[in-house]
């Protein structure tokens, strides 16, 4: 995939679903274009206080299939799929990072840190512009990374 024709289309995708998913009493998590294999899967992630069920995802499926038909903005085949970010949610956004402050983390490094390894838990302490503080569990020890240097980051025991 283009990073620039994903970009274009998870922004479009974005900005029409919004204000509908909204309107379902839901937020839209993230949104995602991706080739798996050799098929595309345009992934819908939506969030509520308390999570979303199946029928929350079956709603705001229904309620944006016919306006991103209309819209048409991926020229080939697709799987629609409306999902929940799961209770070890994907940390990707700037808000994401800035609403979990404090919050108990899981990261997946790119590479490995000396002394440290790839795979770390610890407390998100602070995010400024795509720079991430994470706190050991002790307390004594803070990594600071560039959030493009981790495969993932996700919640842990997120509840």
């Amino acid at each position: 995939m283009a990073k620039s024709k994903g970009g274009v289309t998870v922004s479009k995708v974005w900005e029409l679903c919004e204000p509908i998913v909204e309107g379902l009493g839901l937020s839209v998590w993230d949104v995602r274009y991706v080739k798996e294999g050799a098929d595309w899967y345009l992934r819908v992630f939506i969030d509520k206080p308390g999570g979303v069920d199946i029928n929350d995802c079956e709603a705001v499926s229904r309620a944006i299939n016919d306006p991103l038909d209309q819209l048409d903005p991926i020229e080939n085949a697709y799987c629609l799929e409306v999902c929940s970010p799961g209770l070890e949610r994907e940390l990707v956004r700037d808000e994401h990072f800035e609403r979990f402050v404090g919050a108990d983390i899981m990261v997946k490094m790119l590479r490995p840190v000396e002394g440290i390894g790839r795979e770390f838990k610890g407390k998100l302490k602070a995010y400024k512009d795509g720079e991430v503080t994470v706190e050991d569990h002790s307390g004594e020890n803070e990594l600071t990374f560039n959030k493009k240097e981790a495969a993932w980051i996700k919640l842990d025991d997120f509840d």
